[in-house]
């Protein structure tokens, strides 16, 4: 439908209403607040976001080293194993070693003494740890009462106890005695000198002739 106007005038425009100032101001500011919260919001996110990056990073890289010292721990505590294993045979071959050298030296201070005492002679010796079991045959006490004073003489030996000593009848019209002692070994002493053969052989000597002394 059309409108016509008859009066021949201008229709009046609306008044636009003024916004006021302080509103303005107002939306102004919130605008800009909202702004500033979302940037640093943004730059908050992402600076954390980078420590987070970081952290696992760090974290990535504690297990693997916590991975390659439990391989290094395993080696080592192989290598320990070993360790102990060559450790307790080599502990087995010195003391071995320590046992031959002593019942070296012990058979040659035995052999040092005996040969010092005229119509005497050993028919068993057995050691036991620190002390050595001596059975024998003599041609008279008094032979038997030399043997142990040269055997405490020595120095390797003390504690010597007769277990027995009495006359036996090896031989018909020749007097013996058989007799058994018990004989410690000396502790050695700081410096003692290793046992050397004084004016005697070698080996271990042979049973004298059978006869009153």
């Amino acid at each position: 439908m059309i409108r016509i106007n008859l009066l021949g005038q201008a229709r009046p425009k609306a008044a636009k209403q003024a916004v006021p100032l302080e509103a303005t101001v107002q939306i102004l500011f919130a605008a800009v607040a909202v702004g500033l919260a979302v940037v640093i919001l943004g730059i908050t996110y992402y600076q954390q976001k980078r420590q987070l990056d970081d952290v696992n990073k760090h974290i990535a890289a504690l297990r693997a080293e916590k991975a390659s010292l439990q391989q290094i721990k395993q080696d080592v505590d192989r290598f320990e194993s070993q360790k102990a294993v060559l450790q307790q045979r080599i502990d087995v071959i010195e003391t071995l070693q320590r046992n031959r050298s002593g019942a070296q030296d012990l058979l040659q201070m035995v052999a040092n003494t005996v040969v010092r005492i005229d119509a005497l002679w050993l028919t068993s010796l057995d050691r036991k740890g620190d002390s050595i079991e001596l059975q024998g045959v003599a041609g008279s006490i008094s032979a038997v009462a030399n043997f142990i004073t040269e055997l405490k003489r020595s120095g390797y030996f003390d504690q010597v106890e007769i277990k027995t000593a009495k006359e036996n009848d090896l031989q018909p019209g020749v007097e013996t005695y058989g007799f058994t002692m018990s004989v410690a070994i000396a502790a050695p002493s700081a410096g003692q000198p290793k046992t050397q053969a004084v004016g005697a052989p070698q080996t271990p000597p042979q049973p004298a002739a059978k006869g009153r002394s």
